[in-house]
């Protein structure tokens, strides 16, 4: 499920830039559908599933990219590296 995330969240964040309310509306529903099926099923890292359920979804690419400095928010994730 991991690579279909990553595509919709490239959609997302394209749509994000373009502003394109029919795109963002669409592809944050199938984000939410995603993490519902990981969530019954298991399936999701618990890190990917707090960037979901958040709607932390820069947070959620740079993960699925591979990064290792995904910056810490609000809610007290890893420290970036000074």
């Amino acid at each position: 499920m991991e690579p279909q995330i990553k595509a919709s969240l490239v959609t997302l964040l394209e749509g994000i830039k373009r502003s394109d309310g029919t795109v963002i509306a669409g592809e944050m529903e199938r984000l939410d559908g995603y993490l519902a099926r990981g969530r019954a099923d298991g399936t999701l890292h618990p890190q990917l599933e707090h960037f979901l359920q958040n709607r932390s979804y820069p947070k959620a690419l740079m993960f699925l990219g591979g990064e290792a400095n995904i910056p810490a928010g609000t809610c007290g994730g890893r420290k970036a590296k000074a």
